[in-house]
């Protein structure tokens, strides 16, 4: 399936990748796929808190030992799930899309190890360190999406970004 791939963002700090998980929240819709890749300490869990913030939701934890944590965020569920255990498991037995509801969006981290299910409308989100002495915080996030609905909210997601950058 064709995918659009865009923009490259800097998240200078912690709350600015919250803060960027806040807006993408205003642009998801139930059954999107978040998948986050990237090194330990990039961003990956922040994102999520800043997604679970926006709906007032703030007691987001890393995955890693649970595998899979539901939190109900406001009109949202949010199914988080890491794969960091995983190198040697088939990402498909955690059978997250069990979790998914008709309110629901999934958030997979270290989605690079595979991916644990078939989805249509995603969103895929590489972090990675400015530069290789990870100074200051500094963090690149790259998106890029597939599916139809997927592309159009992360088109619009990316615009008011865009739009927040030169304030």
């Amino acid at each position: 399936m064709d995918s659009i791939s865009c923009c490259e963002y800097i998240s200078f700090s912690e709350e600015s990748t919250m803060k960027i998980g806040e807006l993408m929240a205003e642009h998801s819709f139930p059954g999107l796929v978040f998948l986050l890749e990237g090194d330990l300490g990039t961003g990956k869990t922040t994102l999520v808190r800043g997604f679970c913030r926006a709906d007032g939701y703030i007691s987001v934890r890393s995955p890693s030992f649970t595998l899979v944590n539901r939190y109900s965020c406001g009109e949202k569920t949010v199914v988080h799930s890491d794969l960091y255990r995983l190198s040697s498991v088939d990402p498909t037995e955690l059978d997250v899309e069990s979790y998914l509801d008709d309110r629901s969006v999934l958030f997979v981290e270290w989605a690079d190890r595979g991916v644990p299910g078939d989805f249509s409308e995603i969103w895929r989100i590489r972090f990675r360190y400015e530069d290789e002495e990870e100074d200051e915080g500094r963090r690149v996030l790259s998106f890029s999406a597939q599916g139809a609905r997927a592309e159009k909210a992360l088109e619009s997601f990316l615009g008011k970004l865009k739009e927040r950058k030169k304030k």
